[in-house]
């Protein structure tokens, strides 16, 4: 899951004109890395919940902001394991 999370990301990244050729699981999504601002954050999570019916909260976002691509990923894919009745691994 993971991994379909990642490709989508780098997708939506891509559509909103980042730069993701050199984007890896490493990759801050942050100013250490993709520069995201605030409202970028925001719309990342927005589309990531609009396609995997997982839900942030106004004030996940300077969280997510700090995160790789890798570690949102893994939380994205955590929140997916609990939405749909599962246990986060």
């Amino acid at each position: 899951m993971e991994d379909e999370v990642r490709q989508f990301v780098i997708e939506a990244l891509g559509s909103m004109n980042y730069d993701v050729s050199d984007v890896t699981g490493d990759t801050d999504l942050g100013p250490a890395g993709l520069d995201l601002e605030s409202l970028a954050v925001a719309e990342l999570a927005v589309q990531v919940e609009d396609k995997f019916g997982v839900k942030f909260a106004d004030d996940d976002t300077e969280q997510l902001a700090l995160m790789t691509l890798e570690e949102f990923s893994a939380e994205v894919a955590k929140r997916i394991a609990v939405t749909a009745g599962g246990k986060a691994e």
